[in-house]
């Protein structure tokens, strides 16, 4: 009999093993001629040679699967215990119903972000073929959202190394004065919206870590001049509040491997009355240059409570 140990700590243990060991057993009973033991990061298993290549094989696929998803539920389980290599799953998703596509990428606790509305799926097909998107719509419509769940996906699948997330610091209407703090105290607020995206979709440990090491970066639009942003995923928000200088300025720092999405709202503008917002400046000359897409979202679109849809239509942003 010989002994095979296998490291599981480049995923949540948790997530693996299944809610009161549920798929510990599942595996467990999988591999009758094996005696599979779990403790903390390591898995040691005992039995004859064959039967421990076999096991290895299909566990790598379970590891890539939690890792990727973050997410594992016994039908998934099954199927990967069941198949074969060649049949071992890719990126189509967790399971054969999710192949469509809706689903975007597997928040914690296996949290589905899906691309819900018609325009939000017509956003997911134009970023697989174009590398600069605006999606353009009222608030609700989930433009930011999906946005930020394209870049967690393609970080994910490694497509690429680092996301950068970036606002204009513009103040909504009201005059905010002097913020205490360090610099990060006083941005954030302005950043708030990414932050609660992103807890949406990577666990909160992992999150941190993302954010120290800066494969996550959050600044304000102010901080990208200069830069070169290449091979990372890139989106501005609220680009209604940039100039035209400014927009410019984001969108010619583009390196060769990057993909910029830009969301705005052309009917909340808070810049000063005399300042021209850059996104209308942009809409208008960039529409027909091969490579950049530009979906319109409307009041169908929206996904927030039922209200927001006629609180947008009564102040007429929506039709």
């Amino acid at each position: 009999m010989n002994e095979l140990k296998l490291s599981i700590e480049q995923i949540n243990p948790a997530v693996l093993w299944g809610p009161n060991n549920d798929h510990f057993e599942i595996i467990k009973k999988q591999y009758p001629k094996l005696k599979i033991v779990a403790r903390g990061n390591e898995v040691k298993i005992l039995g004859d040679d064959h039967e421990l290549n076999i096991f290895q094989e299909k566990f790598a696929h379970l590891l890539q699967h939690v890792e990727k998803y973050e997410n594992l539920n016994i039908t998934d389980l099954e199927r990967i215990l069941g198949s074969k290599a060649s049949d071992a799953p890719t990126d189509n998703g967790p399971t054969d119903k999710f192949a469509s596509g809706e689903v975007i990428v597997f928040g914690p606790n296996g949290v589905m972000v899906k691309a819900r509305t018609a325009n939000q799926r017509k956003m997911v097909d134009c970023i697989n073929k174009s590398d600069i998107l605006f999606a353009i719509g009222p608030a609700g419509t989930g433009k930011t959202y999906t946005a930020v769940a394209l870049a967690v996906r393609a970080l994910k699948n490694k497509d690429i190394k680092r996301i950068i997330l970036t606002r204009p610091a513009v103040e909504a209407g009201e005059n905010l004065g002097f913020l205490p703090g360090d610099l990060k105290e006083k941005i954030d607020p302005y950043l708030r919206p990414l932050y609660d995206a992103l807890d949406d979709m990577i666990p909160a440990e992992k999150l941190k870590m993302y954010l120290e090491n800066r494969t996550i970066e959050i600044a304000p639009l102010a901080f990208m001049r200069g830069r070169t942003l290449d091979n990372c995923f890139v989106i501005l928000d609220e680009a209604q509040n940039a100039t035209d200088m400014q927009l410019k300025m984001f969108l010619t720092r583009m390196g060769p491997s990057a993909k910029f999405i830009v969301t705005g709202d052309v009917t909340q503008i808070d810049l000063p009355k005399k300042q021209q917002s850059g996104l209308h400046t942009a809409l208008r000359i960039l529409t027909d240059i091969k490579g950049i897409e530009i979906v319109y979202l409307s009041g169908e679109d929206v996904v927030r409570h039922k209200l927001v849809r006629k609180i947008l239509e009564a102040y007429g942003d929506i039709q």
